[in-house]
């Protein structure tokens, strides 16, 4: 069995400790969740999913996620739309406040992933993509 420190879990929690405090000081400017975030940057590549789909892509279960887009909504970020074709499905598009919200985080987020690229070359951060990804395939599946 691996030293505790040394558990693979345990050096994700390190990690995620070193990268995330300067995104949520970020998003506490903008009065944003971590889970809120997920979804604006989402809907920011492409707008308009179903919340199924959406829960899928920010790894949030849909109990969840539902309570995430009420706040958001309730805060002018996003609109739910009832689908014409199945009126089971609800889909989560950006109100204007939600995009423009990208022009103002945007750069910094930018800027933040350019500090954290000081840390490994670009061979250690091409190794760790691929690493993570393949930890992460089959996830929900």
């Amino acid at each position: 069995m691996n030293e505790f420190q040394q558990s693979v879990p345990m050096l994700f929690y390190r990690a995620l400790h070193g990268i995330m405090p300067p995104f949520r000081r970020l998003f506490a400017e903008h009065d944003l969740t971590e889970q809120q975030w997920r979804v604006i940057r989402v809907l920011w590549q492409q707008d308009h999913q179903p919340l199924l789909k959406l829960a899928e892509l920010t790894l949030l279960p849909s109990p969840s996620l539902v309570g995430v887009v009420d706040r958001m909504e309730r805060d002018g970020l996003v609109v739910r739309q009832r689908s014409s074709e199945d009126r089971r499905v609800v889909q989560v598009r950006l109100t204007d406040r939600g995009r423009e919200l990208q022009e103002q985080v945007a750069p910094q987020v930018e800027g933040i992933y350019r500090t954290l690229e000081t840390k490994l070359d670009a061979e250690e951060w091409q190794v760790l993509r691929r690493a993570l990804s393949k930890l992460g395939d089959g996830y929900g599946h």
